[in-house]
């Protein structure tokens, strides 16, 4: 299974569409996640000509995003349970934000809020935030994720030019 992951997309305030190079790595993946600050709905339309999505919530989203999207969600991906949060308040505490906003026990978290790319396994639980596809006002570069399920999972974060 192939998940395409975004995050902090903020159109149209950041950009005026998604990077022409997520349509093209997306186009063979089987779900999209977005962790949040979609800043507009039509960014689901866009995403959803390709596969079917899953988004959450951002402390940047408007009052109709906060009336369809939660503030969270666990995905079944295969064998493995995916958390998706956006996060919130300072950016040096997301991973504990991420940790405590899920009561189960969760294979992959993944996260977005800072505009900065992270992908590491902490106490067995790998957490994934794939930057800003749009923005780099918090980060060297624009990134997006991709996470591979099979018996295992495989992410990585893939740098935009």
């Amino acid at each position: 299974m192939k998940i395409g992951v975004i995050s902090d997309t903020h159109i149209p305030e950041r950009a005026l569409d998604i990077p022409p190079e997520i349509y093209s790595a997306f186009k063979d993946a089987d779900l999209i996640l977005h962790a949040g600050d979609l800043a507009s709905l039509d960014v689901l339309k866009l995403l959803e000509k390709i596969c079917p999505v899953k988004a959450v919530c951002g402390n940047m989203d408007d009052a109709n995003s906060r009336k369809i999207l939660k503030d969270k969600e666990i995905i079944e991906a295969g064998k493995f349970k995916i958390g998706l949060i956006h996060g919130r308040g300072n950016p040096s505490n997301l991973i504990d934000f991420a940790r405590s906003a899920f009561s189960e026990k969760l294979d992959v978290i993944v996260f977005g809020h800072s505009h900065s790319p992270f992908n590491e396994k902490i106490a067995g639980t790998l957490f994934f935030n794939p930057g800003s596809c749009t923005d780099t006002v918090f980060a060297p570069y624009r990134s997006y994720g991709i996470l591979e399920i099979n018996d295992h999972i495989q992410a990585k974060i893939v740098r935009l030019p």
